[in-house]
C-alpha cells in the first residue's frame, strides 16, 4: 500500500511538471527546466554524504573506536543482506540518527552522541534497523527524482513570473499567474508527502530487520520527547534526513501537509499494530 502510495504521488508530480512546462515555454520550457534541475540534483546526490556529514558535524568512526556500534550494525546489516555502510557519530545532545550515501554500496549511517546515551540496546537496534531500511528502499534515489522533479516546476514557475510565460500562448494570464502560485506549493506537498511514506515504510522494514518493532516504537516516542526539549542547530535540508525531526515536533492538521515526517504518534501505533 506504502509503494502504491508513492506512485500516486510520483504520477501526481509528474502530471504538475508537465502542465506547468505546457503553460510556460511549452516542451522546450519544460526540457530546459527539468536538465537544469537535475544537473543540480546530480552533483547533490553524488555529493550528498559528504555534505550531509558536514552539516551534521559528524565525524566518521573505525571499528576500535565503536566497536559495540559496529557489531551491532554488521550483524542487522547481514540480516538485511546490506553490504557494511561507514559509521559515523554526531557530537549532538539531541538523540537521533540518519543514513545518507547515493547506494547501498557508498551508505553512511550515523547516530549522535545523544542517542548511544538514551536508548537501550534494542531500542538502538531499533534506530539502527530503520535507517538500514531507508538504504534497502533506495530512498535517496526516491529523494533526488522528486528534488528534481520539484526543483524543476518551481523554476518553470519562476521564468513564467520574470518572463511574462503562458500570455504568448493563448492562455489566460490569471490562469498562468495561479499556476505560478499554486504549482511550487503544490510540488512542496507532494514531495513532502513522499517523504512520509517512505518514514512509514522504513519503520515497518527496519521492525522486519531488527524482529523487535515494539523496541523501535518505544525509541521513536524517547526520540520525539527529546527533540522537543534538546534543541539541534542543523541545517533544514539535512533535518528532513533524521528519524525524528530535530527542529520541531510535528503536529497534524494543515501543519502535518509540510511535514517530512509523519506524527510520531502514528508511526507507534502502526508499530504496535505490527508487534500485535
Amino acid at each position: 500500500m506504502n509503494n502504491t502510495k508513492v506512485f500516486v504521488l510520483m504520477a501526481g508530480l509528474t502530471a504538475l511538471l508537465m502542465a506547468l512546462g505546457n503553460v510556460f515555454g511549452g516542451q522546450t520550457g519544460l526540457i530546459v527546466a527539468l536538465v537544469f534541475a537535475g544537473g543540480m540534483n546530480f552533483f547533490m546526490y553524488f555529493g550528498s554524504a559528504k555534505m550531509v556529514l558536514r552539516m551534521y558535524r559528524a565525524a566518521v568512526v573505525e571499528q576500535h573506536q565503536a566497536p559495540e556500534l559496529f557489531a551491532m550494525v554488521d550483524r542487522l546489516r547481514q540480516r538485511a543482506d546490506l553490504p557494511m555502510p561507514t559509521l559515523a557519530i554526531a557530537p549532538h545532545a539531541q538523540p537521533n540518527a540518519f543514513a545518507t550515501g547515493r547506494s547501498p554500496e557508498h551508505a553512511v549511517v550515523c547516530v549522535t552522541q545523544g542517542l548511544l546515551q538514551l536508548v537501550d540496546r534494542d531500542e538502538l537496534e531499533g534506530v539502527l534497523a530503520h535507517e538500514l531500511a531507508h538504504i534497502k528502499n533506495r530512498d535517496m534515489l526516491l529523494q533526488t527524482v522528486t528534488a528534481t522533479m520539484a526543483g524543476a516546476i518551481s523554476m518553470l514557475a519562476h521564468l513564467g513570473f520574470f518572463f511574462g510565460g503562458g500570455r504568448g500562448r493563448g492562455g489566460s494570464p490569471w490562469a498562468a499567474l495561479a499556476m505560478m502560485i499554486v504549482a511550487p506549493l503544490a510540488a512542496m506537498v507532494i514531495q513532502m508527502a513522499i517523504s512520509r511514506q517512505r518514514e512509514f515504510k522504513a519503520d515497518a522494514v527496519g521492525a522486519e530487520i531488527s524482529g523487535r518493532p515494539r523496541a523501535l516504537a518505544g525509541a521513536l516516542r524517547k526520540l520525539d520527547a527529546a527533540a522537543q526539549r534538546i534543541p539541534m542547530q542543523v541545517n533544514p535540508a539535512a533535518a528532513a534526513l533524521a528519524v525524528v525531526n530535530p527542529l520541531a515536533a510535528v503536529g497534524g492538521g494543515v501543519t502535518k501537509l509540510f511535514s517530512t515526517h509523519p506524527p510520531t504518534a502514528e508511526r507507534v501505533a502502526r508499530l504496535e499494530a505490527m508487534a500485535a
